[in-house]
């Protein structure tokens, strides 16, 4: 069984947790990282405990939701071995796991439909990872300072 963390700030609660039953009912085993209520909170926190879930090992993916998806992203791909992509369509869906091999889809809370979120979560979890030169540009960003 695949198993997928899952972390938002306060403007993602709401997704989160729809997101959460959602794939609990397709029998994916998910991983609350928080937050666990829509009082404010800091999304570098909430990427942090995603980039650690995902390095350590205790999740095979990863979904992230603030209010756009671009401060969680921004945060997280600041961690080693981390490639978060915001999936605000169902080509980049596809091909952020096709070309980028990315462990960790994102989302606006505030920005985009719970159906949009469903759809580009499961072609991404469908796509394949292409290898050869992807890989090649992946090994590459992992020497960067």
């Amino acid at each position: 069984m695949q198993k997928i963390a899952i972390a938002s700030d306060h403007g993602g609660f709401e997704l989160k947790e729809k997101l959460l039953d959602y794939y609990r009912n397709k029998k994916i085993q998910m991983l609350d990282l928080g937050t666990y209520s829509s009082e404010s909170c800091d999304y570098p926190d909430e990427a942090q405990k995603m980039c650690d879930a995902i390095r350590n090992g205790e999740a095979d993916c990863g979904i992230l939701i603030c209010g756009t998806g671009i401060g969680i992203s921004i945060a997280a791909n600041r961690c080693a071995h981390i490639r978060a992509a915001l999936l605000y369509n169902d080509d980049v869906a596809r091909l952020a796991r096709e070309h980028n091999n990315a462990n960790i889809a994102v989302f606006g809370g505030r920005t985009m439909t719970f159906d949009e979120v469903c759809r580009r979560m499961d072609i991404f979890l469908n796509t394949p990872f292409e290898g050869g030169r992807h890989q090649r540009r992946i090994d590459k960003i992992e020497t960067l300072k």
